[in-house]
């Protein structure tokens, strides 16, 4: 007789592989982290993209030419971010892209909350229209890959190549966590691969055009989100 497995149970598992993993891969190269993580996982991964660059995709789909790419369509985007999100799509037609929503429209929003709610209190709107989201789509699956990289911000200076997601429950691979900015760009310009056209203006961290300003030179790229606020983290990520 097959006995069941609860999900506490296969949580339990999950967790005890992602910290064998941690350990075991926390020297591995980007491909080496993917390849391990669509042979564990398979169809049961998804690949996170703000659609700033495609490099993360373009490494994962040398792995896995078919994978899922989650992107939270918040509904304040730039043109040019939904651009590059069609475009990847045409350039890696094996791949399927999830936009991952809100249960309100931003009008629906605004009704409830009042205009601009992003400006009031950026926290909430973060949690409504990103971390809410996430972590409806991430519960189909076992495993997500991101592209933050420790050289981020100070907040990410000891992102692991593999962990636990405990917030969202499942496996989490970073596996260009160690990658510098030189070795970055210098994938980007050796591969082709497509960036949003707002990099070269100047806009060093993408997120939402409310809350996303153009970086002055030299300074820390994520000092365009959220500028003027303490806030430094939309939440996903801890």
């Amino acid at each position: 007789m097959t006995v069941a497995t609860s999900t506490s149970e296969a949580g339990e598992d999950l967790k005890a592989l992602a910290a064998r993993a941690s350990d075991e891969l926390a020297d591995a190269s980007a491909e080496e982290a993917l390849r391990w993580a669509v042979e564990k996982f398979g169809d049961d991964l998804i690949v996170a993209s703000n659609m700033q660059d495609a490099v993360l995709i373009d490494l994962a789909t040398k792995v896995k030419s078919d994978v899922d790419v989650l992107f939270l369509e918040t509904g304040y985007h730039f043109a040019e971010t939904i651009g590059t999100r069609d475009a990847v799509a045409t350039v890696y037609p094996d791949i399927t892209v999830v936009n991952a929503q809100a249960e309100e429209s931003v009008a629906e929003q605004d009704e409830r909350y009042g205009p601009r709610l992003h400006d009031r209190d950026p926290n909430q709107c973060c949690h409504l229209r990103k971390v809410i989201p996430l972590r409806t789509t991430l519960a189909r699956y076992s495993c997500w890959v991101t592209g933050v990289r420790r050289v981020d911000a100070p907040t990410r200076a000891n992102t692991p190549i593999v962990t636990w997601d405990e917030r969202n429950g499942l496996v989490k691979i970073n596996p260009i966590a160690a990658w510098t900015d030189e070795e970055f760009d210098g994938y980007i310009t050796e591969h082709g691969i497509l960036r949003n056209p707002l990099v070269e203006e100047g806009y060093l961290s993408i997120g939402c055009a409310p809350c996303t300003a153009k970086v002055a030179p030299g300074a820390d790229p994520r000092s365009g989100r959220w500028a003027g606020q303490t806030k430094t983290e939309c939440g996903l990520h801890g």
